[in-house]
């Protein structure tokens, strides 16, 4: 699949059927994800890979999102931020939350690129995830993943983003206007 297509189908999917996805396929997606930049390429995040149904559902309530349950596995991303402000001190923090990102993204468009769906989850209950999967306290929950097929009955569409427009500045804040380049010409 090409890339810009594979960005556009990419999309928060909230309703699995009940066919679970092949774990080689998940192990994949880490894999993939784990090729993200990381600062100093310190080995900041962990994954939890959570198959017991109860525990699911446990996840789901402690996320106050219904759809969580119907999924057949999910992925607790954390980090371990101990390493990277050690490193990097007050930064470090920064650092860690765009490694976070980034290896979520490369995630979900891998999930995206095997067939799979994926809806990024990041409001939950730090305190019943942690007692559920017994995740110490120095360690931060960054996002779930709760993972299946798609439904075959939904057609699930990208959500239109906000245009650009007024977004994209060049040189100062708020100058939506770029000037012609005075130096080399292409």
């Amino acid at each position: 699949m090409e890339f810009q297509d594979l960005v556009r189908k990419r999309a928060s999917v909230r309703r699995y059927s009940d066919k679970k996805p092949d774990i080689k396929n998940i192990i994949r997606c880490i894999d993939t994800a784990n090729l993200a930049p990381s600062p100093g390429n310190l080995a900041l995040l962990k994954y939890v890979i959570v198959e017991n149904k109860q525990k699911i559902e446990k996840i789901a309530e402690a996320c106050q999102q219904d759809f969580i349950a119907q999924s057949s596995i999910l992925i607790v991303i954390c980090s371990e931020q101990k390493n990277v402000t050690t490193a990097y001190e007050a930064r470090g923090r920064k650092y860690l939350k765009q490694h976070a990102g980034a290896v979520i993204q490369n995630l979900l468009l891998e999930l995206t690129n095997l067939g799979l769906a994926s809806c990024w989850v990041g409001a939950f209950s730090d305190i019943s995830i942690k007692r559920a999967l017994n995740i110490p306290d120095e360690i931060e929950i960054e996002a779930i993943l709760p993972i299946g097929y798609q439904l075959k009955t939904d057609r699930i569409i990208q959500r239109k983003k906000p245009l650009l427009e007024n977004r994209i500045f060049f040189e100062t804040w708020k100058n939506k206007y770029r000037k012609p380049f005075a130096g080399i010409q292409d």
